[in-house]
């Protein structure tokens, strides 16, 4: 796998704290404006450049677009963002109480995207990349990067653990306790040639961003006479983390109705395609269990995988989906169903129950997180997992890391 530096855009240090700022996909237009009031150097006034606009403007629109592009320029000029000299690698640390994760903060290739070497396990929705194309092709940078995993290398995890022991560019703690700290590696020739025996990389988070900067790669080489392949747009921007140190957490689904169905024709479908059990813990204890809450009670649902079933097709979220979601709830497409909603497991159980007994949603499923092994077996044979099947924390910023194209 290639990785290359790059003259990166890094928040000013003693200001990284306040420019960091939560991925653009994680918050709608209100809990943005409410992150970022009171803080004019939060990255969110460019990757949500609506916030500082009138309010019921569509985030879509032109407009939008240049004033991410003018905030980010004016961010430069401020020295609120400050340009490295030299190419640079950078090691990119989060520690989320006892759970740390070291990722390496480099550029990816768009041209190893499109040949497979950076696997992918979701489909795209072609609205939010049409989104992610114009903001990049309109700020002409990728402002938030792709989180990546790939297999543990040795060599690599020696590099990083000299690295940890140098001063750190920025240290700091966010409001919601999760620890960031930054480093430049002294050696970054050294990373880059470590990371050629790492043979593939998978997108854990960041699907639309990393397909959105292919995009722009093509259309931007179609428009360049005799492009080298050098050229800045063929590379993303991406943190790549051993897999070892990945934290997934469940992914949880509520859906508004029982889809014309009785609690009591509701509850005997699910028997017949399911072992229920009541029980009082709505946490699965280990895969191929999930929890059920209807009517104010928890039901265990559990099930037996046919042989010769695909990997994609064993995750617990793709037997919900076909054995219930679908035939049961009509629930077809659960990326476009706006009947069903999905429930990151950072808010926990407390937060199904509470959305059930308001009346909003009849049924809520509490699903056990994906494993990592799993999301790079199914990557590796070409497979798909359902939507909305991993949930990683801790999340990666954005703004402290940009990378502008030439």
């Amino acid at each position: 796998m290639k990785i290359k530096t790059f003259k990166a855009w890094c928040a000013r240090p003693d200001l990284a704290s306040q420019v960091a700022a939560v991925p653009y996909d994680v918050v709608d237009t209100t809990e943005a404006r409410a992150l970022a009031a009171g803080n004019p150097y939060s990255f969110l006034h460019v990757s949500r450049a609506e916030i500082d606009m009138d309010s019921g403007i569509n985030p879509c629109s032109d407009v939008v677009y240049g004033r991410g592009r003018d905030t980010l320029r004016q961010f430069q000029k401020e020295g609120i963002l400050q340009q490295e000299a030299t190419p640079q690698l950078f090691l990119y640390r989060q520690t989320m109480g006892r759970h740390v994760q070291r990722g390496i903060v480099a550029c990816c290739s768009t041209v190893e995207y499109e040949n497979k070497i950076i696997k992918i396990h979701e489909k795209t929705r072609q609205d939010k990349e049409d989104d992610r194309t114009r903001h990049i092709n309109t700020l002409n940078a990728q402002s938030g990067p792709v989180f990546l995993l790939y297999r543990d290398e040795a060599t690599l995890d020696a590099l990083v653990a000299e690295t940890e022991k140098t001063p750190p560019l920025f240290d700091f703690v966010a409001a919601d306790g999760i620890a960031h700290t930054g480093w430049k590696f002294k050696n970054p020739d050294a990373v880059t040639q470590a990371f050629l025996n790492v043979p593939v990389a998978y997108i854990a988070d960041g699907h639309h961003r990393a397909a959105s900067a292919v995009r722009v790669a093509r259309e931007r080489r179609a428009l360049t006479p005799n492009p080298t392949g050098n050229e800045s747009y063929n590379w993303f921007l991406g943190v790549l983390f051993p897999a070892s140190q990945m934290q997934i957490l469940a992914y949880n689904r509520l859906v508004k109705d029982l889809n014309g169905l009785s609690h009591d024709d509701f509850m005997d479908a699910v028997r017949s395609r399911f072992t229920v059990t009541p029980t009082a813990s709505p946490t699965p204890s280990a895969p191929g269990r999930m929890g059920m809450l209807l009517s104010g009670k928890w039901h265990e649902l559990t099930w037996t995988i046919p042989a010769g079933t695909p990997p994609e097709g064993r995750l617990d979220v793709a037997v919900l989906q076909e054995r219930l979601l679908a035939p049961l709830l009509g629930i077809d497409d659960p990326r476009t169903s706006k009947r069903i909603e999905f429930v990151g497991g950072i808010r926990g159980t407390a937060e199904l129950e509470k959305r059930v007994a308001s009346g909003d949603h009849q049924v809520a499923f509490s699903m056990y997180p994906t494993i990592v092994q799993q999301l790079m077996d199914i990557a590796d044979v070409g497979g798909i997992m359902p939507p909305k099947s991993t949930w990683f924390e801790p999340k990666l910023r954005d703004g402290l890391f940009t990378h502008v194209l030439d």
